[in-house]
């Protein structure tokens, strides 16, 4: 009984350790986001390229499409961390 109550004690505790770890602090949230967001931009700027032919309007939108993307993933992260389906 003792026994019982020791080993039920040690996964509670191993499961709140682990609901802690499961939750992801805002810094890297944005670091997730910045290190996507130089991917994803890239992708843009050569598509932007190809299709246009023009460096200037390519950097153009590709500038524009970093910093918008960039929030929206921020949040779109911070969101789907609050969730618990599927942790």
């Amino acid at each position: 009984m003792i026994l019982d109550q020791v080993l039920l004690h040690k996964k509670s505790e191993s499961k709140s350790f682990k609901d802690a770890q499961s939750s992801e602090k805002p810094l890297r949230s944005v670091i997730k986001a910045l290190s996507w967001r130089v991917v994803g931009t890239l992708d843009t700027l050569i598509v932007s390229y190809v299709l246009t032919g023009e460096i200037a309007l390519a950097t153009s939108i590709a500038s524009i499409d970093f910093i918008t993307k960039l929030l929206l993933y921020f949040f779109h992260e911070r969101i789907w961390n609050k969730i618990k389906w599927g942790k």
